[in-house]
């Protein structure tokens, strides 16, 4: 990939983000059996997330730059602690919190946000060209929710 197209990445990276999970983005029949698809594009770029589970799930996303996938990500979340919060909490914690932190222009650093009652933590090492990184969820009984992630870019 040439300079333009890494930058170009980066930015699409989180217009597809925002625009798919957290947007509610354009659902497609099921790749795989009992998988959730989702996708999004934008000219020459694609961006497919696809994931399997409920409040506990695994999933991976890819960027694609004409139809050849140039990077992804793998994911696995998990709800802690059952009695302080739902998966439906969850979701709109993450949705609201990652709304946030896409529209700083970003998906990755160090990110914090209050969701009440709940506060969402999100860290990592690297940039998205090699990164691996937690995001959490915290309520006054402690830890409640857990997402591992880690991905960069495909040559």
């Amino acid at each position: 990939m040439t300079p333009n197209e890494l930058e170009e990445l980066e930015r699409f990276i989180v217009r597809a983000k925002a625009s798919s999970y957290v947007g509610e983005g354009k659902q497609l029949l099921p790749y795989r059996l009992d998988s959730h698809d989702v996708q999004y594009i934008e000219g020459d770029w694609a961006y497919h997330d696809s994931y399997v589970g409920e409040s506990d799930f695994s999933g991976q996303e890819v960027a694609y730059l004409r139809r050849k996938a140039v990077w992804a990500m793998n994911y696995y979340g998990r709800i802690v602690e059952p009695t302080a919060i739902t998966g439906a909490e969850a979701g709109r914690v993450i949705r609201a919190s990652l709304s946030s932190l896409y529209n700083e222009g970003r998906f990755l650093g160090g990110y914090r946000h209050q969701s009440e009652p709940f506060t969402y933590y999100d860290t990592n090492d690297g940039d998205f060209t090699w990164f691996h990184g937690r995001e959490w969820i915290s309520s006054e009984k402690g830890l409640a929710y857990e997402l591992l992630y880690h991905g960069g870019l495909i040559v």
